[in-house]
This record gives C-alpha cells, structure tokens and sequence, in this order.
C-alpha cells in the first residue's frame, strides 16, 4: 500500500456538506436540490460501513461499480443533469459511459469517505498543490474562509488538513444526507465536532466570526444557491458558466465582507484509482463591498469564482458532483 504523501508547489489551483445521493430536484428550481430525499436505506449504510471495516477498499470499488450501474439505469434524471454538463465541459457529443463515469467517480468517492474518515489514509495517494499557503495561515493562526464546491472529495482535503494538523471547520448542509451522515459519524465520532450545520441567523454568523478569530480556516461551498432562495433573490448572483448564465450564492463573500479575513479556492479532485489531487489558490486578501458599488463588487467576485471552477471542472469534468440542471434558472 502506497502512504499519504505531499507535495508543496506554488499554487495553481466538504466546503462541504455530507455526500448525497445522485437526485436531481424538479426543473424548474433549482434551489429544491435541499429538499430532496435520501434514496439509501439505514440497511445500505450500514453494508458500506461493514465494507469498510472488514472487507476492504478493492471490494468496495466493485461494489462502487455495480451501484453506480444501478443509479444509472434507474436515475434517469442524475443521467440528463450528467449530460447537459458534460457536452458543455467536454465539448463533444456525450456518450452514455460518460455519465456513467461521472456517477461512478460520484459513487467511489462517497465509499472513499469511509476510509479517509476512519483515518485509512494508507490506501491513498494525495498531492498538494498550494498548500503551503494554509500551513502558513496555521503557522501565523489567522483564520481564513475556502471556497470549494461540489467537485470532487471533500473529504480528501478533510483528511490531509488532519495530517498537516491545519484547522479545517466545514460548513455542511446535511439534512438531504441523514443516513450517510450518521454512518460517517459512527465510523468516527469525534470528526463531526468540525462540522457547523449551515444557517442564515445571527448565531451561525457569530460562530463563524469566532473561529476565524481564533485562526480557524473555515470552508465553504459556494457553487449552489441557498434552498430557501427564489428568482431574483440577492442572496444570488448570475455569473457566466461554461458558456451560459448560472446562478451562484452570495453569502460566501457577504459572510467573508463582515469577517474582513483572507478567502481562497480550494478542490479536490480524484483521478482515479487511489490518487486525489488537493489544489489552493488565494482569492482576495479582503473581500470589499463598497456601499455604492455593492452590487457590481459581488458580480466580479462571483464571476472570478465561476471562472476558476470552469477551470477545474473542465479539467476534472467526471467529479462535478451536481446531478441537477445547473443553469436552470
């Protein structure tokens, strides 16, 4: 078995929330992604937490096989959502492996999850590229927001900032993933102390405003719109996405304005096999929201965002991990 290795380049190019099922919401709003059910069952969780503890990660990837098959053939919805992304990020006709491909690489990294949460960094190959940028902000303890999205493994980048003893929080929006959830929680009960359910109050403001001022880094997942946003909601900005106009939170950088802190992008892509490739890149050293050009200041930090998920998505397209109709408006 290969170990977990590092390594530091200058940076080229969770946020998180537990793994969810590929189920598309109703065209139509795409914001009802939240509210839609889990399809597992507590008996499959628990078949994939005895995966992982007896049976090892090479059965697992059969298993991974087999169920993504099966999604595929009976999620016809995740299979259009698939497709609409993918003839946008690959430019040419889109086969039916495709999609396939990107439920299996949504599959064996749900089950990687299991390992990479119990600590069994053994059975992977990690590289970093930008990292040197959060072991500095850990080495100065100053806090700093990372923006990710639902694009590739979270829990790739969970688990090295374990081994770089970075302080990682992630806020999660979990309740459209109960039972996986509570499976990844009995694997290991002490990870989800890092984990801060996703809220709009004064409260979750106030936690994310003391962790970052105790030099915590706090990741975000700043690609899909809140559940409880409607159309022309400023909580929402249009940006241009792989050629058409989407629509992305403005939260993450409301949130990052009052905060006055560092924000960077952050991916975890997988390639594969057992290799994940972690990238970070600085985003602003200060999000600034002047009163008058409140507005056009959000559009031009949501567009950079858009632009570099492009980037990543393009080069990673089977780990983009949205199985709804992204550009629904």
């Amino acid at each position: 078995m290969s170990t977990l290795r590092s390594e530091r380049a200058p940076a080229g190019s969770s946020g998180a929330e537990g793994p969810v099922r590929p189920v598309a919401p109703r065209a139509g709003n795409a914001a009802r992604w939240a509210a839609a059910s889990e399809k597992g069952s507590v008996l499959a969780m628990r078949a994939a937490l005895f995966l992982t503890t007896f049976m090892g990660r090479p059965f697992g990837r059969v298993v991974a096989r087999v169920v993504a098959f099966y999604y595929w053939l009976l999620a016809p919805s995740a299979r259009r959502s698939a497709r609409r992304f993918l003839e946008r990020a690959l430019d040419r006709p889109v086969e039916w492996r495709d999609t396939y491909r990107q439920i299996l690489r949504f599959t064996e990294t749900t089950l990687d999850a299991f390992f990479l949460v119990a600590g069994k960094t053994h059975h992977f190959e990690v590289t970093t590229t930008g990292h040197h940028h959060l072991t500095a902000l850990r080495d100065s303890r100053r806090g700093a927001i990372l923006l990710g999205a639902h694009l590739g493994s979270f829990y790739a980048m969970r688990a090295q900032s374990e081994v770089e003893s970075l302080p990682l929080y992630a806020v999660v929006y979990t309740k459209n993933a109960r039972h996986i959830n509570e499976a990844l929680e009995k694997v290991d009960p002490g990870k989800n102390a890092k984990l801060i359910q996703m809220g709009e109050g004064i409260d979750f403001i106030l936690k994310i405003k003391e962790l970052i001022e105790g030099g915590a880094i706090v990741a975000i997942l700043a690609d899909r719109v809140p559940a409880t946003a409607v159309d022309g909601d400023a909580r929402s900005i249009e940006a241009e996405f792989l050629g058409a106009p989407a629509r992305f939170p403005a939260g993450p950088y409301l949130l990052a304005s009052m905060l006055k802190c560092p924000v960077y992008t952050t991916f975890g892509l997988y390639r594969g096999g057992r290799r994940y490739d972690l990238f970070c890149e600085p985003f602003a050293d200060r999000i600034e929201l002047p009163r008058k050009q409140r507005e056009e200041a959000l559009r031009e930090y949501v567009a950079e965002y858009a632009r570099r998920l492009e980037r990543f998505a393009k080069n990673a397209p089977d780990n983009w991990f949205n199985f709804y109709d992204f550009w629904e408006r």
